[in-house]
């Protein structure tokens, strides 16, 4: 898939959208609408558009609420709420208030189209980094010992406290001794919370038996991956995760396989300080 392929999946997607604002568009849909990885579209799409393919929809809905409430007064505002797909007129009320600073009452009565384009003016993120170096490896699979955590990002420490918990109780994957994974399963900023699942997996020696922390035996497939290494705070891995598909991966006209991007971590803040960690940053490619 090249880069242009890419961008007509993206245009594909969003010319959907504007077809169907009537109709249910989540992630699985439009991902599927962009023959792309579930895993990878939501990266992919706020690549190349600059915000998430949630946002576009909610953008994209309040565009046509705007055009009813300036220009159709027979619809009342409790309709334009409903058909912007909003649970009440409140909840419409407040996110069009935080997006366009005019109530809609206040949009009707004299809207300020000056704000109102600023709003619908958006510009994708600049490609890429020049500084990141990427390359292609081929994975081996690993068999891992993984724990899953479900629930808000601030969490997944805890989860992690329990994984380290069970490496010492059993010893069967000592961190000195074994690589350590994670697995986000979508990009935390743009998932509710309590759909995010992270992984937290380590190779490990023998088999895993049941256990009261919740560990169970996993794998990491096989296959050809993007690698790039983030260094520093993991606060800021995300940044690193989007160069790569703002940049190497838009101009590579590679194609992601359907399983999610993951770490390799190098090593750990009990051992150097913040800045100097670094981490192993893998997208998996068909």
């Amino acid at each position: 898939m090249n880069k242009h392929t890419s961008l007509n999946r993206i245009e594909l997607v969003c010319d959907y959208i504007s077809h169907h604002l009537d109709q249910e568009l989540n992630l699985d849909i439009l991902s599927e609408v962009g023959a792309c990885s579930k895993y990878h579209f939501h990266r992919i799409f706020k690549a190349y558009m600059g915000i998430s393919a949630i946002q576009y929809v909610q953008m994209a809905r309040l565009k046509r609420a705007s055009f009813r409430l300036a220009f159709e007064p027979k619809y009342t505002i409790t309709d334009i709420a409903y058909e912007a797909n909003f649970d009440s007129p409140e909840a419409f009320s407040r996110a069009f208030s935080r997006i366009f600073a005019q109530t809609p009452s206040q949009f009707r009565a004299r809207p300020d189209w000056h704000q109102w384009h600023a709003r619908y003016d958006i510009h994708p993120p600049k490609r890429g980094n020049s500084m990141l170096e990427v390359q292609v490896v081929d994975f081996a699979e690993r068999n891992v010992a993984l724990i899953e955590h479900y629930g808000h990002p601030s969490r997944v420490l805890e989860t992690a406290g329990k994984f380290i918990q069970w490496r010492k109780t059993t010893g069967l994957s000592p961190i000195d001794k074994s690589e350590t994974f994670g697995i986000p399963y979508s990009d935390p900023s743009q998932t509710a919370e309590e759909e995010f699942r992270f992984d937290i997996c380590g190779t490990h020696q023998g088999e895993v038996p049941e256990n009261e922390f919740g560990v169970k035996a996993g794998i990491i497939p096989a296959g050809r991956c993007a690698m790039a290494i983030h260094k520093g705070s993991l606060d800021r891995i995300g940044e690193t995760i989007y160069q790569i598909y703002q940049g190497w991966l838009v101009e590579s006209g590679e194609e992601t396989r359907d399983f999610p991007c993951f770490f390799r971590y190098l090593n750990f803040v009990h051992q150097v300080d913040e800045c100097d960690l670094e981490t192993e940053v893998y997208i998996p490619l068909k």
